[in-house]
């Protein structure tokens, strides 16, 4: 009976802190920054090419959380369209969803290609490489490749 209590206090205390504490999202800079240092790792990044990355895969994730944030509202307005039934704003919001993603993946691609351009030739082997491996992994049911070279 006594451990029954001292659970029920336990899980009374904690409940609470776990509502409280929700892990948030690492930040576009967290992620950059792990992103650098993981092909760092792998490629034996220079301190300058380090800091090249860094500028390139900081401008992406702002441009692309800038995109998301429109997305959101975007979103929101299909939601309406479809419990309005209003087929044409379907399709209008459909198509600008669809150009808002190519976007998002012609930003991507872009910041894959001017890092491929910093690398020496060597590390270009070694990207392909691990890319290739990557794509073995990725083949499959459900799997529909990889999004880019540095493996987001």
């Amino acid at each position: 009976m006594k451990q029954l209590m001292i659970a029920t206090l336990v899980l009374a205390i904690a409940i609470p802190a776990f509502a409280q504490s929700a892990p948030q999202p690492p930040s576009a800079a967290e992620r950059t920054q792990r992103h650098v240092k993981m092909l760092t790792t792998l490629l034996n990044l220079t301190a300058a090419q380090q800091q090249q990355a860094t500028t390139i895969f900081t401008a992406e994730a702002n441009s692309q959380q800038n995109l998301h944030e429109n997305e959101k509202s975007t979103h929101d307005n299909l939601r309406n369209a479809i419990k309005s039934n209003d087929t044409a704003a379907i399709d209008q919001i459909s198509a600008a969803m669809a150009q808002s993603h190519a976007q998002a993946m012609s930003t991507h691609a872009k910041a894959e290609a001017a890092f491929y351009q910093i690398l020496t030739p060597e590390q270009q082997t070694k990207m392909s490489d691990l890319e290739a491996e990557h794509m073995e992994g990725m083949e499959g049911p459900g799997h529909h490749g990889m999004s880019g070279m540095g493996f987001h």
